[in-house]
């Protein structure tokens, strides 16, 4: 379940989780992938770069 918003400043960051992935598959390191997004902020960058995305284990649970 990936977080819409960060959550110190609210930014919305919830649209930048799938292009964040694509550039990672492209071979682009954590740091530029996350200028190129244009994700300044260290709260912002902390929420893309230390999300876990569970949902897909949490499916297996009924």
């Amino acid at each position: 379940i990936i977080p819409v918003r960060c959550f110190s400043c609210g930014k919305v960051v919830g649209d930048k989780w799938t292009a964040y992935l694509d550039l990672l598959a492209k071979d682009i390191s954590e740091g530029d992938a996350l200028d190129q997004l244009q994700l300044k902020r260290y709260c912002c960058r902390r929420m893309v770069l230390t999300h876990v995305d569970l949902i897909e284990k949490l499916l297996h649970y009924n």
